[in-house]
């Protein structure tokens, strides 16, 4: 199939306020998206596959990377771009999440859809110090492995130690929110409830919330 260039494909949608994303739909992949499209709904949704897919990516080395290459350990995947406004401002909280609950078995990995020489530069400009991989078309192929039709980013997937899928996330996490999925994880992981069961208390959890500040 033909496709156009990555930057061509990218819908100017934007929700307001921390759970922005930016959305395109990979049917148009051939054409520039049309004028108006869509706003993304950003927040928890069921996953479309119930165990993280076979895929491989070229890691920051170049490196041929799966999910898999992490075994026994609870993944936080986030998919982004450089030129997503949301995503920028995630990665401090990554970082973060990956400081601070590295040694509890859980593992930050960043999936960026985009150029390779500009995912490079950014990335030492941010000092991201969790692993990327890397793709144009076949990071979207990689996005589509995990049953999304209508791609935004950010959007982060969120796995107990043995691959089963909890939950995923559509728009920028906050901190409030991660905290509240990564124990619905130790949950699962504990044993003490089903991801399915994990998923129908975050909904209720999560939209109990107070709403992130407005950017400015």
């Amino acid at each position: 199939m033909k496709t156009a260039p990555l930057a061509a494909v990218v819908a100017v949608a934007a929700v307001a306020g921390a759970g922005a994303y930016f959305l395109f739909d990979r049917a148009s992949l051939d054409a520039p998206p049309a004028a108006g499209a869509p706003e993304a709904a950003a927040g928890q949704t069921a996953p479309l596959v119930a165990t993280l897919p076979h895929f491989t990516l070229a890691d920051r080395d170049g490196q041929p990377r799966s999910l898999h290459d992490w075994p026994g350990k609870a993944l936080i995947v986030n998919f982004w771009a450089t030129w997503c406004a949301p995503c920028r401002r995630e990665i401090p909280l990554l970082q973060q999440l990956q400081r601070d609950h590295g040694d509890e078995g859980f593992q930050v990995i960043g999936i960026a859809v985009d150029f390779r020489d500009k995912v490079l530069a950014y990335a030492d400009e941010m000092q991201i110090d969790y692993p990327l991989l890397i793709g144009e078309q076949d990071g979207l192929d990689a996005a589509a492995a995990f049953g999304v039709p209508t791609v935004g980013f950010p959007f982060t997937v969120f796995s107990d130690r043995h691959g089963r899928v909890v939950t995923t996330h559509f728009g920028e996490l906050t901190a409030a929110e991660a905290d509240l999925i990564l124990d619905a994880v130790d949950r699962v992981d504990a044993g003490e409830v089903t991801p399915e069961q994990a998923r129908t208390a975050l909904q209720t959890a999560l939209a109990a919330l107070p709403p992130p500040p407005e950017e400015e």
